[in-house]
């Protein structure tokens, strides 16, 4: 603009002058101003430049339209705007005049736009037409004059399929919704999510657009692209009088969404107990199930919302309807571990629907740590050494069938204490629990387990070997491998090889713990084979060594020599091995079978003398 002024003299010297002017008024003011001024401009007649002049449609592309003439009247009203955004904006980008009319509410700039035949229907590059804006700033006067002005235009959708109806709903503008709905606005026309306007209202909890779109006929079971009902929105938000406006107004209160879900299962899931009581008594159907067979209890469990699930079994809920999962509500409320919601289900739960399912809830609870649960459901004399149904232990690598098990897998002793106290077998497993016990180091799980009757020396059936597996698994720690002996493990098998002096076969390729390719059953593996392994056989002389002081005269198979002789340092293992033994290792040997492994922690009992008794521990060697 100064550019311009610089090339025509005088005309700079008046422009400078307005600049100065505007820079001191209102915005109101301003527009006063320009107006004024275009009629005076109309009196003397248009200038030259004026003549054929087009009115540039709203725009908010990043190019600013060319400005008309400043000697035009309608270039006079943009310079005007122009020099106030310069004067107050100069940070800004450019204001599209006709949105900072409707943003302020300016009817009277909005109206002389319209009077200069400014085309105020076309839509910008979202689809948003002035009367858009309007509705979405709330801005009564300029809609109104926008309605008059274009009635077609009511209901013109946006790029999103958004309504001036469904925008001033979105912002609560009840002003513009009654005015709109006067003028014959459609109610139920929805966005792209196929949401109407009454679903937003019942997002947004207004309440008094709620009942303006109702009284004006909005479509109560209109569905969104979820399915969602109206209902189904204000029950999430426990809005008892937008539920009452829209069953009055003909909502169902049975309408399921895409996944078969009703208002009063979201009001149980999301544990909305209001909502709840008043679908209840409005006959909504208590035992409503999803589609995946989950019912409303189910999920009340599932999320812990205790006062739900007592109002809904007061009401007559089923305990005993199953997901598609088997599951039933007892089964997820001992999982999440609430004990108040087991207790209430627990005398309600159907013992034969529990055994059906093919886990037990004592299953559950070891698994998620839940100990109070555990101690609930033994207390209720749940059977405690129900196993998995086989298709359910096949989901877990380890074949794990047993409460005692998933207690013991997580280490954790106070679970596994309750479940023993209550009569569970140690034993039941494929894998002794006591070998996972082993593998994590627990020794506290470990004598726990061996003092309600574990077997220390038991082979596990689907990878045998010709010695005890808990030396296979303690191995690799020779702490845990002395611990494991000092408890009575019997380590003489380890001696028993079937190739005794003569030539060994070469070394199974691949982990000794893997099924045979052929799907054959797997012939016992030797310890000498075991020890061969790569991992383990730079460290075999001292695992040799340790077993050999629990057991007496035994002779060494040709690949346990040929390990020994491998390092220079254990020569001396070698002929620890040679017989004949001492004979106060040979007693000892000899006490402690006689004591038996069930009651070598009692050895401190016996009436010897100290140093005896540490030589029978082991804890001194002479």
């Amino acid at each position: 603009m100064a550019t311009e002024a610089s090339g025509q003299g005088g005309q700079h010297a008046i422009g400078h002058e307005e600049y100065s002017l505007c820079s001191t008024l209102s915005e109101d003011e301003l527009l006063q101003v320009a107006v004024e001024q275009s009629l005076a401009d109309k009196t003397r007649g248009p200038a030259p430049e004026a003549v054929g002049v087009r009115l540039q449609p709203r725009t908010r592309s990043s190019e600013p339209p060319k400005s008309p003439p400043a000697s035009s009247p309608m270039g006079l009203f943009q310079g005007v705007l122009q020099k106030y955004r310069s004067s107050k904006n100069s940070h800004l980008a450019p204001v599209d005049p006709v949105l900072r009319a409707i943003k302020e509410g300016d009817t009277e700039a909005l109206s002389a736009m319209l009077k200069e035949g400014k085309n105020l229907s076309e839509p910008n590059k979202d689809g948003w037409l002035p009367l858009h804006e309007a509705a979405y700033y709330g801005q009564l006067g300029c809609l109104q004059t926008l309605q008059r002005a274009y009635p077609a235009s009511l209901d013109q959708r946006t790029l999103q399929e958004e309504t001036a109806l469904y925008l001033a709903t979105c912002r609560g503008h009840l002003d513009c919704l009654v005015s709109l709905l006067q003028a014959g606005a459609e109610p139920d026309i929805a966005n792209k999510a196929r949401e109407t306007p009454l679903y937003k209202a019942c997002e947004f909890r207004n309440v008094e657009a709620v009942r303006l779109l109702v009284q004006y006929h909005a479509d109560t079971n209109h569905r969104c692209n979820r399915g969602w009902t109206a209902l189904h929105e204000s029950v999430s938000r426990n809005d008892l009088e937008a539920m009452d406006i829209l069953v009055a107004g003909g909502a169902k209160v049975e309408a399921k969404n895409a996944y078969g879900i009703t208002p009063l299962f979201v009001a149980a899931q999301s544990g909305q107990l209001e909502a709840l009581r008043f679908l209840a008594k409005q006959g909504a159907d208590i035992n409503t199930q999803a589609s995946d067979s989950a019912s409303a209890l189910y999920e009340a469990c599932k999320n812990e919302h205790e006062e739900v699930v007592e109002f809904l079994l007061a009401q007559g809920a089923d305990a005993n309807r199953a997901n598609k999962d088997g599951l039933l509500p007892l089964h997820v409320a001992s999982k999440r571990g609430n004990c108040r919601i087991v207790q209430t289900l627990l005398p309600v739960t159907s013992r034969t629907r529990v055994r059906r399912s093919g886990i037990s809830p004592l299953h559950l609870a070891a698994e998620r740590n839940h100990d109070a649960v555990l101690e609930a459901l033994l207390g209720a004399r749940f059977d405690v050494n129900a196993p998995l149904a086989p298709e359910r232990a096949r989901l877990y690598e380890d074949r794990r069938s047993s409460a005692l098990f998933f207690a013991v897998a997580n280490s954790n002793a106070r679970a596994a204490e309750l479940l023993l106290r209550a009569g569970a077998r140690p034993d039941g497993d494929v894998i002794s629990p006591l070998l996972v016990a082993l593998r994590h180091g627990r020794p506290r799980l470990v004598r726990l387990l061996l003092r309600h009757g574990a077997d220390l020396d038991a082979r596990v059936a689907s990878h045998p070997t010709a010695f005890p597996a808990a030396i296979m698994v303690a191995m690799r720690c020779l702490s845990l491998l002395k611990f494991l002996l000092d408890l009575g493990c019997d380590a003489e098998p380890c001696f028993r090889c079937r190739y005794g002096p003569g030539a060994h076969p070469p070394p199974r390729a691949g982990r000794f713990d893997d099924a045979p390719p052929d799907g054959k059953a797997p012939g016992a593996v030797q310890f000498c084979e075991i020890l061969s392994a790569p991992e383990l056989s730079r460290g075999a002389g001292p695992i040799i060594a340790v077993l050999l002081d629990y057991v007496g005269n035994v002779q060494l198979c040709s690949r346990l020599k040929e390990h020994i002789g491998s390092f220079e340092d254990w020569a001396v293992i070698k002929e620890k091995a040679e017989p004949p033994r001492p004979l106060a290792h040979l007693c000892r040997l000899r006490v402690r079978k006689a004591v038996g492994k069930s009651r070598i922690e009692l050895l401190d009992s016996l009436p010897l003398p100290g140093r005896l008794l540490r030589y029978l521990k082991y804890e001194s060697t002479q």
